[in-house]
């Protein structure tokens, strides 16, 4: 027996790759239904077709408009809240839709999981939101300080617990640049860099999935969880796909995105009072 055996679990933005990875890991198991609630319809309806599982319910809605949370919320028991806008661009052109879906959006959903007693809560966030320089980070460092505010106010023996986990980035997923330079690989055209020097942080997405499952197990309300995980210039990742496809493309710098940070950090530390 596992902790989902004939429970209810709801996906925000569950057609992402998040989604599309929870889905792979649990459609075998004891778990009564998933939820995959997004504003995709054209993903859900492809997902829909691909799984033809009865397991699997689809909900048409955006975390800004509670009265869709709400509908997709009740009878829920559990919660990954993956929905966000994520690519730094975007976000820094139009900083408002960050804060409407990353910060409003995420309250929405918390508010709608505590008012019909969702037993918990966990959130997907990104080392973007630990010093953060640009508008997807400060919105989603918005997001953990509305989840951990809203967890240590609830309390340890609340009916709801709410917890984040701190992500780095998460290799292959949408709108990673793996996908991108194997694309570039396979059509002969050059490998572009924003910067040889650039550092991130380096996920799959079964560990992002084992990180949120281990967060479920292990949370108390206001918990942040962040897994160690290695670094890679994007010059060192460049060449290990070049050597993995035995290819001779040019690698092109173009330079940094709006936004963009040279070096991310995963986790601030804080120097205790004098």
């Amino acid at each position: 027996m596992t902790p989902f055996k004939n429970k209810t679990l709801l996906i925000t933005g569950g057609t992402g790759s998040f989604g599309n990875a929870v889905l792979k890991r649990f459609l075998d198991t004891d778990i009564k239904e998933i939820r995959i609630f997004s504003r995709d319809e054209k993903k859900q309806d492809d997902m829909r077709h691909k799984l033809q599982d009865p397991k699997v319910k689809f909900y048409i809605g955006d975390v800004r408009d509670i009265r869709s949370v709400n509908g997709a919320m009740s009878g829920v028991d559990f919660v990954f809240h993956a929905a966000a806008l994520k690519q730094v661009p975007s976000c820094e052109f139009f900083p408002m839709q960050a804060v409407r879906t990353n910060i409003i959006g995420t309250e929405n959903v918390l508010d709608s999981a505590i008012m019909f007693g969702v037993k918990k809560v966990v959130l997907l966030s990104t080392d973007k939101a630990a010093y953060p320089i640009n508008a997807m980070g400060i919105s989603k460092a918005m997001m953990e300080k509305l989840a951990i505010a809203k967890g240590q106010q609830l309390g340890e023996n609340a009916t709801t617990t709410i917890c984040c986990t701190r992500y780095g980035n998460v290799m292959a997923s949408r709108g990673s640049v793996i996908p991108l330079w194997i694309e570039q690989i396979k059509s002969g055209n050059p490998i572009t860099i924003t910067d040889p020097k650039m550092t991130r942080f380096m996920m799959t997405l079964e560990d992002a999935v084992d990180l949120v499952l281990y967060a479920f197990e292990h949370a108390k309300n206001g918990d942040l969880f962040v897994q160690k995980a290695p670094a890679a210039t994007l010059s060192v990742l460049a060449t290990a796909l070049i050597e993995l496809f035995d290819a001779d493309n040019e690698v092109k710098t173009i330079g940094t995105r709006h936004g963009e940070k040279l070096y991310e950090t995963h986790m601030i530390f804080q120097h205790p009072r004098a």
